[in-house]
């Protein structure tokens, strides 16, 4: 939730003045940091400045890191079990 919350103020500051009906308040810009964090994204909310895409790049590779690596293992680890038995 930290993460969420750090990166939603991240991205806020980095969009807002290009994109300020998107990234209207930090808790609109929570969409896409929950978006970013747990996918790769929807694509109805993105930023478009040079800032925004290398923080975003950042994201991703923790989202990634956070999330879908360990959620992968966790799957295969409790396969194995299931066929144990």
């Amino acid at each position: 939730m930290i993460l969420i919350f750090i990166s939603s103020v991240c991205v806020y500051y980095f969009e807002n003045p290009v994109q300020p009906d998107v990234f209207s308040s930090v808790f609109t810009s929570m969409w896409w940091a929950v978006a970013s964090l747990t996918t790769v994204g929807y694509g109805d909310i993105y930023p478009v400045t040079v800032g925004g895409k290398i923080f975003t790049f950042f994201m991703l590779m923790i989202g990634l890191g956070i999330v879908a690596v360990p959620s992968g293992l966790l799957a295969s680890a409790l396969s194995r079990v299931k066929d144990k038995k």
